[in-house]
């Protein structure tokens, strides 16, 4: 029996978590696991806090889990996946559904796997109250500015060899609206910074052969289940090397990727002050007038 779909599902979870064990299968493109990888640890170098219990969540490969064993004072690295892959898979479990129990783990990590999360409020909600108190979140996702050469030129494609647009690549989330999702889910000292990585290709077919191996393919609920006609796709990489190629002959395809951290609440962090606290004026610090409400300079 299918399962009723809601409004606010917008991507195939199960055609998710199929291609990625086809991706696992068929010798998965990392290179951008293994770059946010990198980042991840020198991001945690930065923490003086001990972790005796991390989380590895939704990551596709081991990279992110083995940044989390070598650190000193981690004891216990658990994985949780959509979908069961080689290696050391601890926990087989939904993004959208953590099995953890409440304040159960010291640091939650995640590389480039919420961007697919159909309520990802509601996961961050679920990580937050997973953490104990004073535990940290560091996450990975991509961001709108990923590949917006492939939407333009298959959006310039379908409008001219076939007179409507379908949609093709999924919608990443915005920078701002991550930042608020953090505060939204109850986290306290939410951060979030991007990154855009440029990666350059032969052809544009070797990209769509790199996101078939990273399990990037079209996962809307709304895509277009009949194949792609032929003459829409060989106009759209035409357009894609039209547009987007450099002096070399090579084409560009921008990935951005969005970092979000926050921390669950403790009463040893730094707390905001109580508005009307303050004991000095800024207008002081400044060697300033001050200029009341309502009032204009020089009255």
């Amino acid at each position: 029996m299918e399962r009723a779909l809601t409004d606010t599902e917008l991507f195939d979870r199960q055609l998710i978590r199929r291609r990625v064990r086809r991706a696992a299968e068929l010798g998965r493109a990392d290179f951008l696991i293994e770059r946010a990888a990198e980042d991840l640890a020198e991001r945690l170098g930065a923490v003086t806090r001990i972790f005796p219990v991390a989380l590895d969540l939704g990551t596709a490969t081991d990279a992110a889990a083995r940044i989390l064993a070598a650190r000193a004072g981690t004891e216990c690295v658990v994985r949780a996946a959509a979908a069961s892959l080689s290696g050391p898979v601890q926990v087989v479990a939904d993004e959208e559904h953590l099995p953890f129990a409440d304040a159960s783990l010291d640091l939650v990590t995640s590389l480039l796997s919420l961007q697919t999360v159909n309520d990802l409020p509601g996961a961050l909600i679920q990580i937050r109250r997973a953490l104990k108190p004073d535990g940290l979140f560091l996450g990975c996702l991509f961001g709108g500015g990923t590949l917006t050469e492939l939407r333009q030129a298959f959006v310039a494609a379908e409008s001219e060899v076939e007179g409507g647009v379908s949609p093709r690549v999924a919608p990443f989330a915005d920078i701002r609206d991550v930042g608020g999702l953090l505060q939204r889910a109850g986290f306290a000292l939410p951060v979030t910074d991007s990154e855009k990585v440029t990666v350059r290709y032969d052809n544009p077919l070797m990209l769509m052969r790199d996101l078939r191996m990273m399990a990037l393919t079209n996962p809307l609920l709304a895509r277009r289940r009949a194949p792609m006609r032929r003459a829409t796709l060989m106009r759209a990489i035409d357009i894609y090397a039209e547009r987007f190629c450099d002096a070399d002959g090579r084409v560009r395809a921008s990935f951005e990727l969005i970092w979000m951290s926050g921390w669950s609440r403790h009463e040893s962090q730094q707390q905001p002050l109580r508005p009307g606290s303050a004991k000095a004026r800024l207008a002081d610090a400044l060697r300033t007038i001050e200029i009341g409400t309502g009032e204009k300079p020089g009255e």
